[in-house]
């Protein structure tokens, strides 16, 4: 159980039902950053609602290299995870916290009852799908279409709209890591962008410039 003042952000996505629902069989947890949230092979017994931070989500190839398929911000949940938890599979993807974060876990029983019986939550589990889908669309668009400094470019820029910040704390191992790519290829093309003026190196720091 879980109070519902803490539910307040998401008064404007659900009704009164489905908000005293959750309060009543919710769980609340608190990761933090760089914590594994839902893990690839893991049976999922519960979907993540965020109220706050950010997490990575990533698929595995049989190397082991990560790609990013996209961030989750608050208020939202995990489309792979509600697909997994619908068709009673394993997960096919790696939630990670990109900073501390809290998240509500709601049992899958539940979120299949709401889907059924509450029109709030069925939209809202169904705008989820769609944002997540785009978001994968764009990011095999960027994979097929995309030259890699491009592609890094464009990962700056839309790390700056998540953090609201265009001074970035990260290294250069982990862009290369999110990019699926070598950290050798990451330094080359960020120097390239800061002779471009686009952006400033620091240590562990980026300044983005242009976006």
């Amino acid at each position: 159980m879980i109070s519902k003042e803490l539910l307040e952000p998401f008064n404007y996505l659900f009704d009164s039902e489905i908000i005293d629902s959750i309060a009543d069989v919710a769980l609340l947890k608190t990761f933090q950053k760089s914590d594994i949230i839902i893990d690839i092979g893991q049976e999922l017994n519960f979907i993540p609602l965020l109220i706050n931070g950010n997490i990575k989500v990533l698929r595995e190839d049989d190397n082991g290299d990560e790609l990013l398929l996209y961030v989750l911000e608050s208020g939202d949940t995990c489309a792979m995870s509600l697909t997994c938890c619908m068709v009673k599979s394993v997960s096919k993807i790696r939630a990670i916290a990109d900073e501390d974060v809290t998240v509500i876990m709601i049992p899958i029983a539940n979120m299949k009852l709401w889907f059924n019986s509450n029109e709030s939550w069925r939209t809202f589990i169904l705008q989820s799908y769609q944002v997540r889908f785009d978001e994968m669309l764009e990011t095999i668009d960027t994979l097929a279409f995309m030259k890699m400094d491009k592609r890094l470019f464009k990962y700056l820029t839309d790390q700056v709209k998540l953090t609201a910040s265009k001074s970035l704390a990260i290294t250069h191992q982990e862009i290369a890591e999110d990019l699926n790519t070598s950290r050798v290829v990451v330094s080359r093309l960020l120097k390239q962008l800061e002779r471009e003026n686009k952006i400033e190196l620091g240590r562990n720091k980026i300044l983005v410039l242009d976006f």
